[in-house]
């Protein structure tokens, strides 16, 4: 693939950046007389950036739960997410959605890919709990990359008031997180929503976060053709169309119900 693309994506003023989310945060909050932020912590990278931004502009207001299904979630995910935790001094709540999810099976039918995104449902509900009783608002941690192709559970980890970082891409989100002294086992830990065991993003979607945001800026962003973008990026046509595809596909992920009118 054309490296130069990625290059120039990921050459971002980084403190800037991080400014700018925190005093989005802050206004919010005045904005909507909300007591507190409340966000989900996986231990990964995505969340681990909001808690170092919460931490660094809301801390007293900020509330981490930390949700492993422990029959699934890797323990260096959990114990990653503890020690973020406790770097930061962030209150949290170590919740084990395991139980909860078992419980589920015995009324329902079965179907693996269903009973997956129910585990992030479950912990929205989790997250919309603890906002409900705080008057807090829930962030989101989708970035950019993930936002655009749906990779998300719709009601699931995509149920949000706030996404501080949708405007950027994994890879920026990986600088982003260096510029924040995110730990390195982090950063380079590969992503996953672990819905299921073993369960990782650049395994099921069949291509790397360098390549994905490649196509996602020049199709997206830059407004190229497919075919355009295959020879641009030096990515195949096929990939280039699979993550397009993706994207069209996934659009009513990223809007409201659709109503019916009567005009």
């Amino acid at each position: 693939m054309n490296r130069k693309i990625i290059e120039e994506l990921v050459k971002q003023d980084y403190d800037s950046i991080q400014n700018k989310i925190g005093n989005f945060l802050k206004n919010e909050l005045e904005k909507r007389r909300a007591g507190g932020l409340v966000f989900g912590l996986s231990g990964g990278i995505d969340s681990a950036v909001i808690a170092s931004i919460c931490a660094k502009f809301a801390k007293e207001k900020s509330l981490a739960l930390i949700m492993p299904n422990s029959k699934i979630t890797p323990n260096s995910e959990t114990a990653d997410a503890i020690k973020i935790v406790d770097k930061y001094s962030i209150e949290y709540k170590l919740i084990d959605i395991g139980f909860i999810h078992k419980e589920y099976s015995k009324y329902l039918e079965q179907n693996p890919l269903a009973f997956g995104n129910l585990g992030a449902r479950i912990r929205a509900n989790m997250l919309y709990y603890y906002a409900n009783a705080r008057n807090s608002l829930v962030l989101g941690s989708s970035d950019k990359s993930e936002f655009l192709i749906g990779y998300f559970t719709k009601f699931g980890d995509g149920a949000s008031d706030l996404l501080p970082i949708v405007s950027l891409y994994k890879t920026q989100i990986r600088e982003l997180a260096k510029n924040l002294g995110v730990a390195q086992n982090i950063i380079e830990k590969p992503s996953g929503p672990h819905l299921w065991e073993g369960h990782t993003a650049e395994t099921e979607l069949g291509l790397n976060y360098e390549e994905i945001d490649s196509i996602l800026h020049c199709t997206i962003d830059n407004g190229l053709a497919v075919d355009e973008t295959s020879k641009i990026t030096e990515i195949p046509i096929s990939d280039v169309d699979k993550i397009y595809r993706m994207y069209k596909k996934s659009e009513h992920k990223r809007t409201m119900a659709t109503a019916c009118t009567l005009e």
